[in-house]
């Protein structure tokens, strides 16, 4: 049973696309391990949600994952991971991990100063997710947070470096830069796309804690605390069901998780039909 448990798949949603960076940190961390990914494109975003609803959409998405045999899941959504974790940690009896713990943790771990900046959509930085798990881990640290909402459309167009997308890295992160941070945790799912640019303006001397990374780290670490890591092969199945697609879905997923994506299962996680793949 334990090697059966072993060789099941890890289960990761998100809302939409951005949550395939935290797939490709798992697929560099942990090469031998299958994914299964869900993106809930059907009823992104989940930002402009009430906490209910997003528990419930999380609660849905963990259970189609579950029906796909995973020993573990990430909820590689911001939004879902401040308001979601409790609720299905006490509902389903496998690890459960979100992505705001890991980045939070890093970002504590690796400052001098003891001041940490947090840039994110506005519905995560105005959910106080990432400044309450900082100062969980520690009260005497300063959390200064910015919402930098033009990041994810360009990110979404492939515009990730050049002029323009570093006029606008200027606009938001200028004033977090001469606050005195010395430590900047990238909140957003789409923003590792941005990190190049990200770290062109606010300079060497400031850290940048990719969450994406930092889950990938955790999780690894799970798996080897519970002796559930698959190191019986060197390569592994990816999996991925979506609940919408558009046209140009396919050429934008492929941007974020590094890699030609060959086929997206359409599925209908709220009622029973599952529609053709792609």
């Amino acid at each position: 049973m334990k090697n059966d448990t072993k060789n099941a798949p890890i289960g990761v949603f998100d809302s939409g696309i951005g949550g395939l960076t935290v797939a490709k940190e798992l697929i560099k961390t942990l090469p031998g391990e299958d994914i299964i990914y869900l993106g809930d494109t059907a009823r992104v975003p989940y930002g402009t949600k009430s906490g209910r609803t997003v528990i419930a959409y999380s609660r849905s998405n963990t259970e189609f994952l579950i029906s796909k045999g995973i020993k573990l899941l990430v909820v590689a959504c911001n939004t879902a991971s401040s308001v979601s974790i409790p609720s299905l940690k006490a509902e389903f009896d496998i690890p459960v991990l979100g992505v705001i713990e890991p980045g939070a943790k890093k970002a504590v771990e690796v400052t001098h100063k003891n001041k940490i900046g947090v840039i994110g959509t506005p519905s995560t930085i105005n959910s106080g997710a990432y400044t309450k798990a900082i100062e969980n881990l520690n009260p005497d640290i300063e959390v200064i947070s910015k919402p930098c909402p033009l990041f994810v459309p360009l990110a979404d167009e492939g515009w990730v470096e050049g002029e323009i997308v570093e006029r606008v890295a200027e606009e938001y992160l200028n004033p977090i830069k001469n606050s005195g941070i010395d430590v900047l945790v990238l909140g957003c799912t789409h923003y590792p796309l941005l990190k190049n640019t990200i770290q062109k303006i606010v300079g060497e001397e400031i850290t940048l804690v990719d969450s994406a990374q930092e889950t990938a780290s955790q999780i690894k670490q799970i798996l080897v605390n519970k002796d559930l890591l698959n190191d019986s092969k060197t390569s592994s199945e990816r999996n991925f069901y979506l609940t919408d697609v558009s046209d140009t879905f396919i050429s934008v997923a492929g941007r974020f998780l590094g890699e030609k994506i060959d086929k997206i299962e359409m599925v209908d996680i709220v009622g029973t039909t599952a529609q053709p793949s792609l």
